[in-house]
C-alpha cells in the first residue's frame, strides 16, 4: 500500500522535508539569539540613557576607549568651545534623511585637556557639497554642555569609509586620536553627542533618534513562525502520504471494476 515512497518523486520529497526540518529549527534557534541580543542590548541603552549624569572625566580620558556599557552615558563638562578649531563630520544625515554635516567642536575643559563634542546636524548650505558649510556659533565662555557618550567611529562599525584628501576641516569619522594629532593637544576618548544647552534657534539640530529601541519583538515572532513551519513539514508530509495512498487505492478500485465488467456484445 505504501510502496510509492520509494518511487523517485517520493524518496526527494522526502529527503527534502529532512533537510528542511532542523534547518527550520536552527534559524528559529538563530531568531531567539538576535531576540535576546537586541534585549540585553536594549535594556543596557535604557539604563545608561537613564542614569544621572556624571562628569565626563570619570568614564574617559586620553586614550580611552569607550565601552559597550559606558556608551550613551549622560555625561556632563565644563568648559569653553574652541571654535577656530571646528570641523564638520561629511554625508550625515537628520531625522527626514536629508543630507548634510554634523558639527564637532572642540570643547576646552578647566586642565586644558579637550572633549569633542557633536553638537548636531546641519544642512549643506553651501554651492557644493564639498563648501564649507556656515556653523551656527555656540554659546561664548564658560559653561556647562550634557551629552550621551559615544565611542570613536570607525568604518567596521559605521560602514562609512574613511576617506583621504578632504577639503579642510573635513572629516569622515569622528576619531579622538586622529583629533588629538590635528589639535596637538590630550583629548579624552570618544565624544559627545550634545544634548543641553539647546541651540538657540534650533540649529544644530541636536542628534535624537530612539536608541535602545530595537524591535526586538519581531525577533521573537520570527523564531515562533519558523518553530511553527518545522512543526507543519511533518504534518504536511503525512497528509500528502494519505492522499496519496487514497487516491491510488480509488484508482485500483476503479481498476478492478473496469476488468471484472462483461464484455460488450
Amino acid at each position: 500500500m505504501y510502496r510509492f515512497l520509494l518511487s523517485r518523486q517520493w524518496v526527494i520529497l522526502t529527503l527534502v522535508a529532512l533537510v528542511l526540518i532542523p534547518t527550520m529549527i536552527r534559524l528559529g534557534f538563530w531568531q531567539m539569539h538576535r531576540y535576546e541580543e537586541r534585549s540585553a542590548r536594549n535594556q543596557l541603552v535604557s539604563d545608561a540613557l537613564h542614569a544621572k549624569p556624571v562628569p565626563v572625566e570619570r568614564l574617559t580620558s586620553p586614550g580611552h576607549t569607550v565601552t559597550r556599557d559606558q556608551r550613551y552615558r549622560a555625561v556632563t563638562a565644563t568648559g569653553t568651545f574652541d571654535t577656530a578649531h571646528e570641523v564638520v563630520v561629511r554625508r550625515r544625515v537628520n531625522s527626514d534623511e536629508t543630507v548634510g554635516f554634523h558639527v564637532l567642536t572642540p570643547f576646552v575643559l578647566a586642565d586644558g585637556r579637550v572633549l569633542l563634542v557633536n553638537r548636531g546636524w546641519i544642512p549643506a548650505n553651501g554651492p557644493t557639497q564639498t563648501a564649507f558649510p556656515k556653523i551656527p556659533a555656540p554659546p561664548a565662555g564658560k559653561i556647562t554642555v550634557t551629552g550621551r557618550l559615544m565611542p570613536d567611529e570607525t568604518t567596521a562599525a559605521s560602514g562609512i569609509k574613511d576617506l583621504k584628501g578632504l577639503p579642510d576641516r573635513q572629516i569622515m569619522l569622528i576619531n579622538s586620536e586622529e583629533q588629538a594629532k590635528r589639535l596637538g593637544a590630550e583629548v579624552l576618548g570618544g565624544y559627545i553627542a550634545q544634548s543641553a544647552p539647546e541651540p538657540k534657534g534650533d540649529s544644530p539640530e541636536l542628534i535624537g533618534g530612539n536608541p535602545g529601541d530595537e524591535d526586538a519583538a519581531l525577533n521573537y515572532a520570527y523564531a515562533i513562525q519558523w518553530w511553527l513551519f518545522s512543526a507543519a513539514v511533518p504534518v504536511g508530509w503525512v497528509v500528502l502520504v494519505r492522499r496519496e495512498r487514497r487516491d491510488r487505492a480509488a484508482a485500483a478500485v476503479a481498476q478492478e471494476r473496469k476488468e471484472a465488467a462483461p464484455a460488450p456484445v
